[in-house]
């Protein structure tokens, strides 16, 4: 039998813990985003060699955790995290997929370049890191070119819609097409003169021909390769689909639930449309609200702004009488990312040792300076607290309880983004979006990721579209259906849609997963609540739930069922 105290020198706790450190040494890009010191002036091997080391470690580590017997229950908990999480990513390196990786959100690429927005800039050594790192990226873009062709001579490579936008992407940030690149924008932020300012200024060089010459790679050689099908098929996708949900999903039974909730999300916002302006459609209510000066924003440095008054008041809010919300928490930077990538906004969580706190990052067109409030809302409450912040910065802090794979490597979209999805409506459950124009922009934002359940589903598996819906039935999804329909049947800036499309087909099973990671919380809080009866607390059961850290839907349901 078990014994409940912890035990952090157990064998699972100590094989997880030690596979972070492999990890990190063996990918710097990682260690940075984890605060692991001494890789900053490093970056990956992205060649196969390079590859492969990683999958010999996942796989290493897979099995000694496998042979491991649990000292106690969080070791048994950890265990069951770390053999779904690393077994999927061995499944994936066997596959190849590490080799072949290429879309415009999420891969090398972006990768390497945002890891620039994540280190310190207050010293010269911190400069000089940022010099070294720089200086590397062409052997770093090479070994990724060498995997890019290993994988393409065995017929595996990226559909051409995401070879050429990420061309695209590397040519911005390369500053090919006009402009300064990133790095020499970057390199003239400091202050610095002698040789850190030769290096600073070789090393932005480098860089952005590196780029340069990659963004030539993937339109002069890859593309002749690439097929033009954006669709992976049921196959892939379920591989996918497992890796971004911790689940063996129903597909059908998920694509069915998307129209069902695509379609009571669309009836309420019609009803809150005619609150807002008697008569009107969703599309003309949000004409009137982004004509509206109370939600209106001019510049990017005003919208930052907004975003860290709203973070910050939620924090203040919150505390204390929702969620038990620490010190170190109470800090949420808010920022406008650099230009180059998809649009957006996203979270990147603080460091183990918090010397880097968690931040909000909005993307948003580079020649954009007037922006609509009311859309927006929800998505620093997604982002922030009580959203991604209070999710990933809790778990950080778990170090009592939670090994470091669990607190730190345990990114489970579904659970993630499903937990980011279900914080808008608790928001909303909490009196915060009593506004209409704002609930408007939450019910929008969710209406969206119904949509996503749909289309991603159904243009990569090629379904069919259901009768009943108004919208081309019968046929069977692709891109430009799956274009037409956000621009038709939700009120999403169309800028944002065209990036919604790439997105989802160069990253098959991750848009669903908000929607259905969100119904999990959702069913799995009204299962706690029935069986508590009067003793249910809410605030108890969200602490409860966040301390358990990231996992699988499948092991997330599991683990509040014994709530």
């Amino acid at each position: 039998m078990l014994c409940m105290a912890s035990s952090q020198h157990g064998g699972v706790h100590k094989i997880s813990d030690s596979y972070v450190d492999d990890l990190a040494a063996a990918d710097p890009l990682l260690a940075t985003y984890l605060g692991v010191p001494g890789h900053d002036r490093r970056l990956p091997d992205y060649s196969p060699d390079g590859v492969a080391e990683r999958g010999v470690l996942a796989a290493d580590a897979l099995a000694a955790v496998e042979r491991a017997e649990p000292a106690d229950v969080s070791e048994a908990n950890a265990k069951a995290v770390f053999v779904e999480r690393v077994g999927l990513q061995t499944e994936l390196y066997d596959a190849g997929v590490y080799l072949s990786q290429l879309n415009v959100i999420t891969s090398p690429p972006q990768d390497l370049r945002q890891v620039f927005d994540l280190m310190p800039t207050d010293t010269p050594d911190d400069w000089a890191a940022i010099a070294a790192r720089m200086a590397a990226v062409p052997d770093c873009l090479t070994g990724y070119q060498e995997s890019l062709r290993t994988a393409a001579a065995r017929g595996d490579v990226a559909a051409l819609r995401q070879v050429t936008k990420v061309a695209e992407q590397c040519r911005t940030w390369a500053g090919v097409d006009g402009g300064s690149s990133f790095f020499t924008t970057l390199a003239d932020s400091a202050t610095a003169d002698g040789a850190l300012r030769a290096d600073l200024d070789a090393g932005a060089r480098a860089a952005a021909e590196a780029y340069a010459d990659l963004a030539r790679f993937l339109t002069d050689e890859l593309a002749a390769q690439a097929p033009e099908e954006d669709a992976v098929g049921e196959a892939r996708y379920r591989l996918w689909s497992r890796e971004f949900t911790g689940a063996r999903l129903d597909l059908h039974e998920a694509y069915e639930w998307g129209w069902a909730e695509f379609s009571r999300l669309e009836a309420e916002m019609k009803q809150v449309a005619n609150r807002i302006s008697p008569g009107a459609t969703i599309a003309e209510a949000a004409a009137v609200l982004d004509n509206d000066p109370r939600y209106r924003i001019q510049g990017k440095k005003a919208l930052e702004e907004w975003m860290q008054r709203l973070s910050d008041q939620a924090l203040t809010d919150l505390r204390g009488v929702h969620f038990e919300i620490p010190d170190p928490l109470m800090r949420l930077e808010c920022k406008i990312a650099p230009p180059g990538g998809g649009v957006g906004a996203y979270y990147t969580g603080p460091t183990d040792d918090w010397s880097r706190p968690g931040r909000m990052w909005w993307s948003v067109p580079a020649d954009r300076e007037d922006f609509s409030t009311w859309r927006e809302v929800s998505t620093v409450y997604h982002e922030g607290v009580p959203g991604h912040h209070l999710q990933i910065a809790t778990a950080v802090l778990q170090a009592a309880s939670l090994n470091k794979f669990q607190r730190l490597l345990a990114w489970v979209p579904a659970y993630g983004e499903g937990w980011a999805l279900y914080a808008e409506r608790l928001m909303r459950e909490f009196g915060y979006l009593s506004d209409d124009g704002n609930l408007l922009g939450m019910l929008d934002a969710h209406l969206f990721r119904a949509a996503r359940v749909i289309i991603d589903i159904g243009m990569h598996l090629k379904l069919e579209i259901p009768r009943g819906h108004g919208f081309h039935e019968g046929e069977h999804w692709t891109p430009d259906l799956g274009l037409e329909f956000l621009l038709t049947r939700t009120i999403t800036d169309p800028a944002h849609v065209h990036d919604e499309i790439d997105r989802y087909l160069g990253w098959p099973g991750q848009a669903p997963t908000y929607k259905l990671g969100e119904r999990l919380w959702l069913a799995a809080r009204e299962d706690v609540r029935l069986r508590q009866g009067a003793a249910f607390d809410l605030k108890t059961f969200h602490q409860q739930a966040l301390e358990m850290g990231a996992m699988g839907l499948d092991t997330l349901r599991e683990r509040l069922a014994a709530f």
